[in-house]
């Protein structure tokens, strides 16, 4: 042992080893020839500071990374920003600066917090959305789906805020109002460019059960979003109508006595129809709103509530009668009320939907507030009737109440009705989806111009790819709401690339959406002068490893997995599924604490008192006693963030690294306590002082060989840990090995220096810094980041205790712990003499009457 330990300092040895990696220019990704893996992280958006909620993201890539490096792979571990977006237009807004400055500034800082993290990042490929390099080569692809057909331009209804004077997403619609400005938001019809990622859409369902690497629930939520149904489209004639309204044919635009179309799932049910609802813009709505002040008040209110079906489906659901009556398609004699409803959605079929409140509960919420009839027509099987009181009834069973369709199952029942329908010509066989093709016009001046041109005489013209990129003008104002592009006084006026004359540039810019969804891709060579290097695309995708939040599951994912397609069919790609793993990360959290008058409070400035007990905190700077709130997710806003300079002054970076990787499974959140991280922070120490107290010249002794095999049992833990994502199941392990290192203290120099060779390289992923340091400790020529990972022999590997669990009649009762391969009759003569078992048996009153042992997996007993 060392006369004199030392204490590890790892503010000395973090910026050491950092050093030393940048020296060696060490990240930057080779292409030597050897098997590739590419993982990546979803890039952040530089809001201004990194805290350790951001950095478990990355760490979990980290580990990834230098995993896969330990093995032999050439590893891409690229870093860029998601640049583009409303908070550098606000912080214009509000703070009288520019969004490019504020952008950039932002960038600085936050690339140099995630360097303190110690992160395996290659920063020669970094780049921003926000670079006319980037955006440009996004406006040369966006051109070339333009010509392929895939762009188009058409009215789309968008959540308009009247103050701002822009269009907002309906994540920005709270309480149908602006999220900044506080206005009543409407439902305007702008034009509006589109992407056909409705082309797609039975690629991108097909495309999801090749994904065998992502979560369950995230390819469930993408094929819900897709929503691809089979039913029926019907059309319903027009019995009575207000007498104000034209006549089909007779000159106006209205049609307003031609059928209704109505598209169905449940055709199944058209006998228990009560009524048609209309979306608030349907032709027919908005034509008797011309006549009907009340009905023009009902739109009104419709427009303020957002677009999203989210948004719909909490609102209170409202319509109003429009005096019109229609025919049922399979009884002429029969006729139903047709009513404007505000939770039909334009965007779903025709924007019209047949009401069935016995068998689907919006229906039903909406036929009982207005006193509707409900009619029901499915009943479960073997049950003559059903009841419909508060809930309508949605399960399987037989249709009854409906003439031809009686005694049909649902299945049956709706094939019946559409040949029904198709020969009566009131309807046919149809499939929808629920997805749109993707609006990415944005009424906003931060984001990538759309690179067209409109001329009054050749109507929209592409800008010349000599002309590119099309750059945003600095010479800008905030001063007054909307677009600053479409008052600048120069930037977009130009003359025609077609034909000269005076015209004016596209003032829209692209949703931020389409910045993220190929940037993978560019990444692979981000210096080359076409969008994407085909031939370096080809090297390094698809992503290996993906990783972020759940939050990103349905629209990021989906829009990159379209995109791919459209690039690849497009001859820029080849491969159309862009990420062949995903891993969806749990969030790090973190109490809060309020003063009196309701103000925030960082943790670092609050004193915690009795923990364990009636918990108090106080705030440090003023003695204030503090309220403490709820476990929350790490926010500016609620000050409840960690920040990575902070951990580095206090326990230095790898054990904060440690701590949001240990204390639960990835996939779950963590909540950073200081306790927590203390813990971890001893760790490290105990880890060091393992290496410092080495003395490699010790003798062998009987200790060496149980150290060796728990050195190649610890090998096989973390290697599986860290493969299957179970990097707190790493930890522990590691936390194990190193106590079990200690117990052997008396094991010889090459034994242990054999247990802490391999600890060196084990806890590299997680805590790098301090791997050096250890490395370098033993002697060791070169960095631990370029030892390869250490191997197991897998019959060292094999555990010399197995436990058996012990069933009686087929449930488990007891298990005990017995030598890997022990006998049978020695297996069993345990089994029966487990005191468990033997209570069991009294208690029961039984007897064994045969015992039936798998070796090394379980021991059945039959008692009677």
């Amino acid at each position: 042992m060392s006369a004199s330990p030392t204490r590890y300092d790892p503010k000395t040895a973090e910026p050491r080893q950092q050093a030393r990696w940048a020296a060696a220019d060490a990240f930057v990704t080779r292409d030597t020839g050897r098997p590739k893996y590419y993982v990546l992280e979803m890039f952040p958006y530089p809001s201004g500071n990194i805290h350790m909620g951001h950095a478990r993201n990355y760490v979990m890539g980290d580990v990834v990374a230098r995993h896969k490096r330990a093995q032999g792979f050439d590893v891409l571990h690229p870093m860029g920003w998601d640049a583009f977006g409303m908070p550098a237009e606000n912080a214009a807004m509000e703070r009288g600066i520019h969004p490019k400055g504020w952008t950039y500034d932002n960038i600085a800082n936050m690339r140099e917090q995630l360097k303190l993290l110690g992160l395996s990042l290659d920063w020669s490929r970094e780049f921003a959305t926000c670079d006319p390099d980037y955006y440009g080569k996004q406006q040369a692809w966006f051109l070339e789906l333009y010509r392929r057909g895939l762009v188009y331009r058409k009215d789309g209804v968008v959540n308009w805020d009247p103050v701002d004077n822009t269009v907002l997403a309906n994540e920005q619609v709270i309480d149908g109002r602006g999220w900044r400005s506080g206005a009543l938001v409407e439902k305007r019809k702008l034009n509006q460019w589109f992407l056909r990622i409705t082309d797609y859409a039975d690629d991108l369902i097909e495309g999801l059960s090749t994904l065998d690497r992502w979560p369950d629930k995230v390819r469930l939520m993408q094929e819900n979003w897709i929503g691809k149904s089979r039913g029926a489209t019907l059309w319903w004639d027009i019995a009575e109508a207000p007498d104000f309204l034209p006549a089909s044919g007779d000159g106006e635009p209205s049609h307003a006595h031609d059928p209704i179309e109505v598209y169905t799932t449940r055709p199944d049910t058209l006998f228990g129809a009560s009524f048609l609802a209309l979306s608030a813009d349907h032709p027919l709505t908005r034509a008797i709103a011309e006549h009907r002040p009340d009905v023009a008040d009902f739109i009104k209110t419709c427009a303020q509530i957002g677009t999203s079906e989210a948004d719909i489906e909490k609102a209170e659901k409202l319509g109003v009668d429009l005096g019109v009556r229609v025919r049922h398609p399979f009884d002429p004699e029969r006729t139903v009320p047709v009513w404007a409803a505000n939770f039909v959605l334009s965007t779903y079929g025709s924007g019209a939907i047949f009401g069935c409140p016995g068998h689907d509960q919006r229906d039903l919420d909406f036929a009982r507030k207005y006193g509707l009839p409900v009619l029901p027509v499915v009943r479960p099987d073997g049950a003559e009737t059903v009841e419909i009181d508060a809930e309508a009834y949605v399960g399987p069973g037989r249709i009854f109440n409906s003439g031809f369709l009686d005694g049909l199952s649902v299945e049956e029942a709706k094939a019946e009705a559409i040949r029904r329908l198709e020969a009566s010509g009131h309807g046919k066989g149809a499939t929808i989806y629920r997805l749109r093709d993707w609006g990415v016009s944005r009424q906003r001046y931060w984001g990538c111009p759309i690179p067209v041109i409109h001329c009054p005489s050749c109507g929209v013209v592409e800008v010349p790819g000599d002309q590119l990129p099309v750059v945003l003008p600095d010479d800008v104002t905030f001063d007054v709401p909307g677009n600053p592009l479409d008052r600048h006084p120069t930037w977009k006026h130009v003359k025609c690339p077609s034909c000269g004359a005076d015209a004016t540039r596209e003032t829209d810019t692209l949703d931020t959406f389409v910045d993220s969804s190929w940037y993978f891709a560019r990444f692979a060579d981000p210096t080359v002068a076409d969008p994407i290097s085909k031939a370096a695309a080809d090297r390094w995708l698809a992503v290996d490893q993906y990783i972020g939040g759940v939050e990103h599951a349905v629209l990021h994912l989906l829009y990159a997995r379209f995109i791919t397609r459209a690039l690849s069919d497009a001859g820029m790609l080849s491969v159309k599924e862009p990420f062949a793993g995903l891993f969806t990360q749990g969030m790090v959290v973190h109490e809060t604490y309020r003063r009196a008058d309701g103000a925030w409070v960082e943790p670092t400035d609050v004193e915690l008192s009795n923990e364990g007990g009636e918990r108090s905190a106080r705030q440090r700077s003023t003695g204030e006693l503090l309220v403490i709130g709820d476990i929350e997710k790490m926010s500016k806003s609620k000050k409840n963030v960690v920040a990575p300079a902070e951990i580095l002054e206090s326990h230095g970076v790898d054990a904060g690294r440690l701590f949001v990787l240990s204390d639960s499974p990835p996939e779950r959140d963590v909540q950073w306590t200081p306790g927590g991280v203390e813990g971890a922070s001893r760790f490290v120490q105990r880890v060091w002082a393992l290496f410092d107290g080495f003395d490699p010249d010790s003798p062998a002794t009987d200790q060496d060989a149980a150290l060796i095999r728990e050195t190649h049992k610890a090998i096989k833990a973390v290697s599986d840990g860290v493969e299957g994502f179970r990097f707190n199941s790493a930890i522990a392990k590691l936390y194990a090995f190193v106590a079990t290192v200690r117990d052997h203290e008396g094991a010889g120099g090459a034994a242990k220096r054999e247990a802490l060779s391999a600890l060196a390289r084990l806890i590299a992923p997680f805590t790098p810094h301090l791997a050096e340091e250890c490395w370098a400790r033993l002697g060791e020529i070169g960095m631990v980041l370029d030892a390869p990972w250490p191997t197991y022999d897998p019959a060292l590997a094999a555990d010399d205790e197995v436990v058996l669990p012990i069933q009686i009649n087929g449930k488990r009762r007891a298990e005990i712990s017995m030598p890997r391969g022990a006998d049978t009759t020695a297996v069993e003569a345990e089994a029966l003499a487990n005191p468990a078992v033997k209570a069991y048996l009294e208690a029961n009153g039984q007897s064994i009457r045969k015992v039936i042992v798998v070796p090394d997996r379980i021991i059945n007993l039959v008692a009677a």
